[in-house]
């Protein structure tokens, strides 16, 4: 007489213990952990390279300058962490093992996109106190007065660029799903790209007009101090929805075909 294992009334796993694992995984690997190393050193390090320069030209440095060089730099290796986040499962062939534990690729998927904000957020708040810490230690060594002026910095501005640019290497691993590949189009997307929107602008008059509504990265602009407002919200939302929505959508749709080996 054959048996069956009857699961159906086993529970499913808890969303948040899916979350933590996906935590865990972004720096239980040696290039996870290094790339969140050289994150965080590379912020310092051009910090340190900032407050040198300014105090040798004796130049006023303010708290907004600081902000604005750390949001280069970690907006710059974010979406990389978010490449490894989808891309790790198939270019390590871990994903039989978790798809196995967990059958719902839909839930694994949100959990990996959940793990990349809760990380783009600490990454945010880590860059902020190394600001502030920069900004005191610069006042105390050169002596001048200790400015807290953000300038043209905004604090929810630079939560949400970095959140954006975290999803953006994300959607395009998902729809990749290779790390080489998703790391290559991601750097011709952020750097190639608004350069080939800004130089058909300038040599065609109707692509002008188009250009606000197709041109993600410009549309994020105002996002860095706050001024966005009316038309741009919209400029924002068709060009996210084009460059980071669709890729997103299609990349979950593979990801839940895709054969797993």
């Amino acid at each position: 007489m054959s048996q069956t294992l009857d699961l159906s009334t086993t529970s499913r796993t808890p969303f948040a213990r899916l979350v933590k694992v996906e935590l865990r995984k972004s720096w239980d690997t040696r290039a996870g952990i290094w790339l969140l190393a050289i994150t965080a050193g590379l912020a310092i390090v051009v910090m340190v390279i900032a407050m040198i320069t300014f105090a040798v030209q004796d130049l006023p440095l303010d708290f907004g300058l600081l902000m604005a060089t750390t949001t280069y730099t970690t907006g710059l290796l974010l979406p990389i962490l978010g490449i490894m986040l989808v891309t790790g499962e198939w270019g390590q062939r871990t994903g039989m093992v978790t798809f196995a534990l967990e059958p719902s690729r839909t839930r694994v998927v949100l959990a990996k996109l959940v793990a990349g904000l809760l990380l783009a957020v600490v990454v945010a708040v880590i860059a902020v106190v190394a600001a502030v810490l920069s900004n005191l230690l610069y006042g105390l060594v050169s002596g001048s007065d200790i400015s807290w002026d953000l300038g043209d910095t905004s604090l929810q501005g630079f939560v949400i660029l970095q959140a954006v640019s975290m999803l953006t290497g994300f959607a395009i691993a998902a729809l990749l799903l290779n790390t080489a590949a998703a790391i290559v189009v991601y750097f011709a997307y952020s750097f190639v790209l608004p350069i080939v929107f800004a130089v058909v602008a300038g040599l065609v008059g109707w692509f002008r007009d188009l250009q606000p509504w197709i041109d993600f990265a410009n549309a994020q602009t105002p996002l860095f101090d706050w001024s966005i407002s009316g038309v741009e919200w919209a400029h924002l939302l068709v060009s996210g929805a084009l460059w980071l929505g669709l890729p997103l959508a299609l990349g979950m749709v593979r990801i839940l075909r895709a054969e797993v080996k």
